[in-house]
């Protein structure tokens, strides 16, 4: 019994030691990147870019959708959001592996900013202090035009001017909302979904994307239908 508790104590104590390291590397690497460039210094770079596309030149069809797809409880957390992140802490337990993110539109948004795409829990702790530090200067609209400008989208397309207008040959505003959705669900895997390279799985990305809006209540099923149809 006493080898049973003693077993018990050690793996807990081991278990908060590395938990302490990896907390501890995250948020040094969070303070390294914030001194090496400021948040402030780094917003207005964004904001330079040529095809730097402002918010009031999005379709709300985009938007509607994007936050679907991405981050539904978006406008509700404080920059990571607790029960996604549980959700995906479980799905990857049973996998072994790193199968889902579970992270915001703010994290991905310090993550676009600042870290690579390796899939390491150092750079996930660092990218939570990111998060806090996003919501804290800028408010959600804000946050939402950087996402957007930060995206990657295929084919060498960096914002969504860009990309509307590589694949449509049109402003944002101008777009259809059968394209809105279509451009929405293409971050999420850029070299797979872009409609350029696969049409066809752009063409299911689109799909699950009308679903997740059909879901949080942004279409009905009937206008989801002629969007489809369309």
């Amino acid at each position: 019994m006493k080898f049973v508790k003693n077993f018990f104590v050690t793996t807990f104590i081991l278990a908060f030691c590395i938990a302490v390291y990896i907390i501890a590397s995250g948020y040094i690497m969070y303070k390294e990147a914030i001194e090496i460039t400021p948040l402030d210094e780094k917003v207005t770079i964004i904001r330079q870019k040529e095809y730097y596309t402002n918010r009031n030149e999005i379709p709300q069809m985009y938007i509607n959708a994007l936050i679907s797809v991405e981050d539904h409880r978006f406008y509700e957390h404080g920059g990571i959001d607790v029960v996604s992140i549980c959700r995906a802490l479980v799905n990857d337990l049973k996998a072994m592996d790193f199968v889902e993110g579970g992270s915001t539109i703010t994290q991905q948004l310090a993550k676009n900013m600042y870290f690579t795409q390796e899939k390491k829990l150092s750079r996930k702790i660092a990218e939570l202090f990111m998060a806090f530090k996003i919501e804290e200067n800028y408010d959600k609209d804000e946050i939402l035009e950087l996402y957007i400008n930060t995206s990657y989208y295929g084919d060498g397309y960096y914002t969504l001017k860009e990309a509307a207008y590589g694949y449509f040959n049109k402003i944002p505003s101008a777009m259809t909302d059968y394209e809105c959705i279509l451009l929405a669900g293409i971050p999420n895997a850029p070299s797979i979904y872009a409609p350029t390279k696969n049409p066809d799985l752009a063409r299911q990305r689109q799909l699950q994307v009308i679903s997740k809006m059909i879901k949080y209540g942004y279409l009905t099923k009937e206008e989801a239908l002629k969007i489809i149809d369309f």
